[in-house]
């Protein structure tokens, strides 16, 4: 059965909650990743992983450990770039999955942003975390966990 990976850094609690939930139905590995400590509760299926506080210091964790098929969940689009060209399989905590075919563009387009917030553009931030957006990585996450089965 495939593992699955957490960017705990930046992941919303809510989706936390979620995986958590899901791991223990399914029996499943979960792997939170960051470099502070996650409260997560005990559980055999729930892991925390803490690494150093250098930068990108769980990205490289987690790309160094994933295994093909693994699922890795984040909204960072470089660890997302590096965990497709693994093998891995990725979505983000709003259950959009990245691969091959909108990777690319997705950080060619962040690269854009960057380079306009550095001119002094004011683009906003993303948006809030919704109930909508909850629903669709819950709806996400279990299709993804049926079709390991």
């Amino acid at each position: 059965m495939p593992s699955v990976w957490v960017d705990a850094d930046a992941c919303p609690k809510v989706a936390r909650e979620i995986i958590v939930r899901a791991a223990e139905r399914t029996r499943t590995a979960a792997w939170f990743v960051a470099n502070h400590t996650v409260p997560l509760p005990r559980s055999k299926w729930v892991k925390a992983l803490a690494v150093s506080h250098g930068f990108d210091a769980a990205d490289d964790e987690i790309v160094e450990r994933l295994a093909p098929g693994d699922l890795v969940i984040t909204s960072d689009l470089p660890l997302a770039m590096a965990a497709i060209e693994r093998g891995a399989r990725v979505m983000t905590t709003r259950g959009e999955a990245l691969d091959e075919s909108n990777i690319r563009a997705r950080v060619q387009m962040r690269d854009f942003m960057e380079t306009m917030r550095a001119s002094g553009e004011h683009t906003g931030g993303p948006k809030g975390y919704s109930d909508g957006d909850r629903r669709e990585f819950a709806n996400a996450l279990d299709r993804w966990l049926a079709k390991q089965r």
